[in-house]
């Protein structure tokens, strides 16, 4: 069992339930996965025979995980700083040095998912999920009943944070997860061995190569002929540069050998 994951929000609840003298209070300590009680004490609160202390400080758009010894908030600076951000959905999201890595404002992250791995007909497939994340994608890969899922992360702190939030996958025989990066793994993974591909790479001043026409002609390799792939896009430079990304994605993904058509924030390609 993970240990307990507070937020502003319910931290607060829990400081209004003392403030009434309430002494128990039901609640969600796994981020609206599930709901639980604890009991509030003057100093201190409990659960699970667990003794944890009210927070002298809790931020907003922080969750904070328990170490043993104190509550610490869930993020790592490195050569970047990353951290699970809590959202109205329940499913966090993560940032890194500042920048929300999944959609938020009008859609839950973890649903958002579900929505485009839809896309790629997951049933019985191969599936390549190339930038792992958080694990939305592969948890709704299994839940669509893949028959495996390779999913590489470059990154190790985001391996970290997978591994403190309760939307993530959990081990499955069928999830082959593995820190990595995917320019160099895809290089050597086989001609035609996977069925389908989820490609939902850092924005573009982060992770350029990963938007190259030679990483997509890799895409391409890979994938059986008339096997889908779906790219999310979003277009963060529309507004102050002029640029169309998808337009640009797009012409670079049918020179790799695709067709591709527009699919809400991003582009679905099958295989020529």
């Amino acid at each position: 069992m993970r240990g307990p994951l507070l937020t502003a929000g319910v931290h607060e609840r829990m400081l209004v339930g003392r403030r009434h003298g309430e002494q128990v209070l039901a609640c969600s300590l796994d981020l609206g996965r599930s709901e639980t009680q604890v009991e509030l004490g003057a100093n201190e609160w409990r659960w699970h025979a667990g003794t944890y202390p009210y927070l002298e400080r809790c931020r907003e758009r922080t969750i904070y995980h328990w170490t043993g010894a104190a509550f610490e908030p869930v993020a790592r600076f490195g050569t970047s700083l990353l951290k699970l951000v809590p959202t109205d959905w329940g499913p966090p999201t993560f940032e890194i040095d500042g920048v929300k890595m999944l959609p938020t404002r009008q859609v839950s992250p973890y649903d958002d998912a579900r929505r485009k791995v839809a896309l790629i007909e997951p049933g019985g497939k191969r599936v390549l999920d190339t930038c792992a994340g958080l694990g939305y994608f592969a948890a709704w890969c299994l839940e669509g009943g893949a028959a495996q899922v390779l999913s590489f992360e470059k990154h190790p702190d985001v391996l970290w944070l997978r591994s403190l939030n309760p939307w993530s996958p959990a081990p499955d025989p069928r999830l082959a997860l593995a820190q990595g990066d995917i320019v160099e793994e895809v290089a050597r993974m086989p001609d035609a061995s996977v069925d389908a591909v989820l490609h939902d790479p850092p924005r573009f001043g982060i992770a350029g190569e990963l938007y190259s026409q030679s990483f997509y002609g890799q895409l391409a390799r890979v994938l059986r002929r008339k096997g889908l792939l779906f790219h999310y896009t979003g277009n963060p430079n529309a507004l102050t540069s002029g640029r169309d990304v998808p337009r640009e994605i797009a012409h670079r993904l049918r020179e790799a050998g695709f067709d591709v058509q527009p699919s809400g924030d991003g582009l679905l390609a099958k295989r020529r």
